[in-house]
């Protein structure tokens, strides 16, 4: 039987949403992440960074510009024990320039995904992918990875049907 690891970065608060700034509750792709697990069982996991970006948009858009371009790691609160157990780790981010942010990168380091199969999934206002494939396909010799779903962020809420059809798929 094939066992399941969704992980994912989310932010909550403000939030780009076509053209406009607003403020949600619960992240984008939170929301994806629930809906993927609904749908195909397994367990969840949030990362979460010890230090919070900033709470206006444009300061975090900022913020995450400069590390990524340092490439930092930044510290998380926390990282699943162990992920030997899972043959498949979906992986949800929102396309902060161009790529997943750097928190996600820093829960790649901790881990040998060699072996394991990789279903990235993003949410963003029309940047899709971006090259989030490819980096994480270079953080993870060894891993297939696949090709990812992007969702729009401001459809994150009504994309349940979307998210799980491709999920499904990918356990096939």
């Amino acid at each position: 039987m094939t066992k399941v690891l969704t992980v994912y970065y989310s932010r909550k608060g403000e939030n780009y949403f076509g053209g406009s700034i607003r403020s949600i509750e619960k992240g984008n792709t939170e929301r994806v992440a629930e809906f993927i697990q609904k749908a195909v069982g397994g367990d969840l996991f949030e990362l979460e960074t010890v230090r919070e970006y900033a709470k206006d948009y444009h300061e975090c858009t900022n913020e995450a510009a400069q590390e990524k371009k340092s490439n930092a790691r930044p510290a998380l609160k926390k990282l699943p024990e162990c992920i030997d157990e899972y043959d498949v780790i979906f992986l949800g981010f929102p396309n902060w320039w161009g790529t997943a942010p750097m928190p996600v990168f820093t829960f790649l380091d901790a881990f040998d995904f060699s072996g394991k199969k990789i279903a990235p999934f993003c949410t963003n206002e029309g940047s899709g992918m971006g090259s989030s494939e490819s980096d994480i396909r270079k953080e993870c010799p060894g891993a297939n990875v696949l090709s990812g779903l992007s969702i729009r962020g401001s459809d994150a809420g009504k994309s349940e049907t979307k998210a799980a059809a491709w999920a499904k798929q990918v356990l096939k």
